[in-house]
């Protein structure tokens, strides 16, 4: 007995899910005998004499269990069973056939029309007050776990918003970035610069730029920051102010002598500044690689420091390629970091790649990197190829290689190309 009490506690604690118990017998005597027990035990009790009737009350007010006997006319407590599961309701219903059957396969019927247990009449009722009790404990897991799946849906809808949300920043964010290098291409007359620039996701680590330097030097710059990502971005923004072609006076690499014009510094000597700068003054665990050139168009003279980033290819007019630097440790990594440069002449009809580690360190299926073979055969195939159609180019056989549109890494490039003689003079 006492097992039996604690489930009626249970079931009248205030939590238990079934409160409404429909009872459906075509004998009078049955039901009341039955809906006496129940209503004794704290359950809303309602009868019907029919399937039929049981079926419209169900229609009305869906009750949280249906006690239904297996024999009735018309429609017996089976096919009630069926259109009962065929019903809309929010929940689930509890369902108990109440028959003198015992044989397996009758059972296996009445499981198959949707029934959930079974009580043999004539009714025990210490047997009907656990079967309640066991058709409760399902009905509220049944319910707490909609309860938990609404919150799981309300919690991705706004977990949606949220990302849609993001999303659109981040495409703002894109575009805005993308405009930090809004100067595609440019004719400088004896010469003509080229920029790359693309992100592997929305926004990324890598810029390419130029500023001018008088009327016939220019700098050329490539940046990789560590990391990718909405950081990283705002990293590159910082250093685009650092190395500014419409500020000449916040750029760093410059300086303004005593006759009010600019001439750049050694482009060793601004990545030290630069990573004094980094190290001293921003509170960021990012570093980044670097390729900084001084270009003296007249003279076809270039000056250049390399920091971490990949070597810089120089494309000679017969076709053979050559890489240039000297290599060096990343900006904002070692605060006594030093920095050497290279001279070197090009001619007319030679030209110059700065690029970033996303070119080379593209892998193809099997992760085989190209490599700077890699690259030096591209610009060997494409030497005929000039300006942003040779970027484009490239991209498209960087695509070729990896077997893929989007690469794992963000891909940028600087393109210095002094133009042929002109036939003639």
């Amino acid at each position: 007995m006492g097992e039996s009490v604690e489930t009626i506690e249970e079931l009248q604690s205030g939590g238990q899910a079934i409160r409404r118990i429909l009872v459906v017998d075509d004998s009078r005597v049955q039901r009341k005998i039955v809906s006496a027990s129940i209503r004794r035990w704290g359950f809303s009790v309602r009868e019907a004499d029919s399937a039929a009737e049981a079926l419209e009350i169900c229609r009305l007010e869906p009750p949280d269990l249906v006690l239904s006997d297996w024999m009735m006319p018309g429609m017996t407590g089976l096919e009630f069973c069926r259109e009962f599961r065929g019903l809309p309701r929010e929940d689930y219903g509890y369902f108990i056939l109440l028959t003198s059957k015992s044989e397996k396969e009758e059972i296996a019927r009445g499981l198959d029309a949707g029934a959930d247990d079974f009580l043999t009449k004539p009714v025990n009722a210490a047997e009907l007050r656990a079967r309640i009790a066991a058709g409760d404990r399902i009905l509220r897991m049944e319910r707490e776990l909609i309860d938990k799946n609404r919150l799981i849906a309300s919690t991705l809808e706004e977990l949606q918003k949220l990302y849609d949300s993001l999303d659109s920043d981040l495409i703002e964010a894109r575009k805005l970035q993308q405009s930090l290098v809004s100067d595609r291409y440019r004719d400088l007359g004896v010469a003509d610069v080229s920029l790359l620039l693309r992100s592997s996701g929305h926004v990324g680590g890598d810029l390419v730029g130029m500023f001018p330097v008088g009327e016939s030097r220019i700098g050329l710059y490539g940046i990789d920051v560590s990391g990718h990502g909405i950081s990283s971005a705002l990293m590159t923004a910082r250093l685009a102010g650092y190395l500014s072609a419409s500020a000449p006076d916040q750029n760093i690499a410059l300086f303004r002598t005593r006759g009010g014009s600019y001439q750049m510094r050694p482009p060793a000597e601004t990545i030290v500044a630069l990573n004094r700068l980094i190290l001293d003054e921003m509170d960021t665990e990012h570093y980044f690689t670097m390729v900084l050139a001084d270009v003296d168009l007249a003279r076809g003279e270039v000056i250049l420091a390399q920091a971490g980033h990949p070597h810089p290819a120089v494309q000679r007019r017969n076709g053979a390629v050559c890489l240039v630097g000297c290599g060096g440790l990343p900006v904002g990594l070692l605060p006594d970091a030093e920095y050497d440069q290279v001279k070197f002449h090009m001619a007319p009809g030679e030209r110059l790649l700065i690029h970033s580690d996303g070119i080379v360190e593209c892998s193809d299926a099997q992760g085989r990197l190209l490599g700077d073979d890699g690259l030096e055969a591209i610009l060997r195939d494409m030497r005929h190829s000039h300006g942003p159609a040779l970027l484009e180019s490239l991209i498209w056989k960087l695509t070729e290689f990896s077997g893929a549109d989007d690469f794992q890494d963000d891909v940028s490039a600087v393109l210095l190309e002094f133009k042929p003689p002109v036939a003639g003079l």
